[in-house]
């Protein structure tokens, strides 16, 4: 009699009309579906000409992925937009950059340069740019030239604010230094303008 119950609950869903019909559907119109994407057609002069449009977010109009940074000294981060979802994590750093991935509501999805992430609410976030330092003792240099002279070395991990880029090359503020450093040294970096 338990077994039988196991059993009951664990097929329950499976044996509803619905989903018979809805696996007999793909799998009848599966293969007539696929014909028809196997055909290509020659894309028109309008499709080859425009230019594929950057994603923005629903709620901002702003371009999705982007970087921001945290404008509390803490936040939390939840699994899900809402305050009754679960907190998942607690970033501890203000001027941190975080990439927002999503928005919905007054909640925007993002992550950090370890991948971790979810949601925050807006209000714990400002359009401020700032950087993480890459590379352990990377040289902030006068200008934005290879053999220019160093001015500071910042250590891996260091929070910097984000002043502006030029092709590879970016501006930064670290401490009361200021000086370029290679694009490739720092994480928060988009080759988006700045706003």
């Amino acid at each position: 009699m338990i077994n039988r119950a196991i059993r009951g609950r664990f097929f329950r869903g499976i044996r509803t009309p619905r989903w018979s019909l809805a696996v007999l559907a793909a799998l009848l119109l599966g293969p007539v579906s696929a014909l028809a994407e196997t055909t290509p057609s020659a894309p028109t002069h309008a499709e080859t000409a425009a230019a594929p449009k950057p994603q923005t977010g629903p709620e901002t109009n702003l371009p999705i992925p982007r970087f921001v940074s945290m404008k509390a000294k803490e936040g939390n981060v939840r699994r899900g937009p809402s305050l009754t979802h679960r907190i998942d994590w607690v970033f501890k750093h203000r001027n941190m950059p975080l990439e927002i991935t999503g928005e919905y509501g007054h909640w925007r999805r993002v992550r950090d340069r370890d991948g971790a992430g979810g949601w925050m609410h807006y209000s714990l976030l400002s359009g401020a740019r700032t950087v993480i330092i890459e590379e352990d003792l990377a040289p902030v240099l006068s200008h934005p030239t290879a053999d220019a002279p160093i001015r500071a070395h910042a250590e891996l991990g260091v929070i910097a604010r984000l002043e502006g880029c030029e092709r590879d090359w970016c501006r930064v503020r670290v401490g009361r230094t200021r000086g370029w450093m290679s694009e490739d040294q720092l994480w928060g970096v988009s080759h988006a303008p700045l706003e």
